[in-house]
């Protein structure tokens, strides 16, 4: 505790005598004694309150606190060198709330937000249960079908020749629509960084001058060996999934097969398709001739302009290119092919027998990777993924376990915690 002003001070006071400057002078003294302990407290003896008192006025002695004591941090100079202005913001005078933690407000949270939590888990995990999904490994993996001769074929090729192979599967019961189609890499790590970088987002976003001049971070794909800007640039462009996959239908045994027709048509993210990528502007009404002297990437066949033969649908704009352009965080990830929803099979794929074809062009076992095309169908929390409900599931648990635990320890101490309230 800080001793109030001896009578001498008082006196000053009346006096009309100004108390700063009894404060500026004694801050040299508190500057050259230090501090004891971490504290000082000021004392003065009585002093005469006669005229002429101030005259005679010495310094304020100074000794260390006792024990319990606290004392003024510094002197007013010092204190106001460095003193923020007086407002409520600067202060902390603001208007809080500052709950005062209870058991009957604490206990009864972590319960309702555990039962939530669980309730939450349990939709979840259910509905994902419910999603149908149908898979097919064709890597080409020894004795795992038709397509293993292409896996050989392709294997340490880049870029691979095509080669045609097939799955054949039936369904007994009618697969509900809406139907999507994806294609599936493991092993596969579009996360890294150097790889992740490699691309040039004013290229892509269709500038003609970043299409003639590209991103130092697309090297080594930024230029051909003859020295011509490559379109689009960046190992991202370059290692563009292409194979192809077309799905046919046999109605009756042993009838002939028809096409089921595949939606390909906004697969990609509507961010991404209308703002993040253009094709540059036309020259002449042509998209070739705005393409023209640049280079195709390296492992492409054909120029970007001929990914496709929909004039809506090709150049930087293609559904295949976004959706590829859009990096996966984990090294397996799937990506959309495309949609069953149009003619008869808007419902669902029927029970029949059916034909995938596929055209195995991208290689993956170089790298010890693989390959998988899914059939899947979806519910009000998107496609098949169980770990979120299951998340759900622990952390409701765990808020469940944790009130039971806080509600034992406040139970046995309740009584203590009386006692010693009693005693005080």
């Amino acid at each position: 505790m800080v001793q109030s002003p001896g009578p001498a001070v008082r006196s000053l006071s009346r006096r009309g005598l100004q108390l700063p400057s009894f404060r500026v002078r004694l801050a040299p003294a508190l500057q050259a004694l230090g501090r004891r302990k971490g504290r000082w407290y000021l004392s003065s003896p009585s002093h005469s309150e006669q005229p002429g008192a101030a005259a005679h006025l010495r310094e304020e002695e100074l000794r260390p606190a006792p024990e319990g004591t606290r004392a003024p941090l510094a002197s007013a100079t010092a204190r106001g060198a460095h003193q923020p202005d007086n407002t409520a913001f600067t202060q902390q005078r603001l208007p809080a709330w500052q709950p005062l933690l209870s058991a009957s407000i604490t206990l009864p949270l972590f319960f309702c937000a555990g039962l939530a939590f669980i309730g939450l888990g349990l939709g979840l995990y259910y509905s994902s249960n419910g999603i149908k999904e149908l898979g097919y490994d064709y890597t080409g993996n020894p004795g795992s079908g038709n397509c293993s001769l292409c896996g050989v074929a392709d294997q340490d090729r880049a870029p691979p020749p095509s080669c045609p192979c097939a799955w054949y599967f039936s369904l007994s019961e009618l697969f509900p629509g809406p139907v999507y189609l994806y294609y599936e890499l493991t092993n596969f790590y579009q996360n890294n960084r150097r790889y992740g970088v490699s691309r040039d987002d004013a290229q892509l976003s269709g500038l003609p001058s970043a299409l003639r001049h590209p991103a130092n971070e697309c090297a080594p794909y930024q230029r051909s060996p003859a020295g011509l800007p490559i379109a689009p640039c960046g190992a991202i462009a370059n290692s563009l999934f292409n194979d192809t996959f077309s799905l046919w239908h046999q109605r009756l045994p042993g009838g002939p097969y028809v096409e089921v027709p595949l939606d390909r048509t906004g697969i990609a993210w509507w961010t991404d398709y209308h703002v993040k990528f253009h094709n540059p502007p036309l020259v002449n009404g042509s998209l070739a001739l705005a393409f023209q002297g640049t280079a195709r990437p390296p492992n492409w066949p054909r120029p970007v302009y001929l990914l496709s033969p929909d004039p809506n649908n090709t150049g930087f704009v293609n559904q295949d290119f976004v959706v590829w352009m859009r990096t996966a965080a984990l090294p397996w990830f799937r990506k959309l092919y495309a949609r069953i929803r149009q003619g008869n099979y808007s419902a669902g794929l029927p029970r029949g027998a059916y034909r995938l074809n596929i055209t195995y062009n991208y290689p993956v076992r170089a790298f010890g990777g693989h390959k998988r095309i899914i059939l899947s169908s979806i519910s009000w929390m998107g496609g098949k993924n169980p770990f979120l409900g299951i998340a759900y599931l622990v952390v409701g648990s765990l808020c469940i376990l944790t009130g039971f635990v806080m509600l034992v320890v406040y139970i046995r101490y309740q009584d203590q915690s009386d006692e010693a309230d009693d005693q005080e």
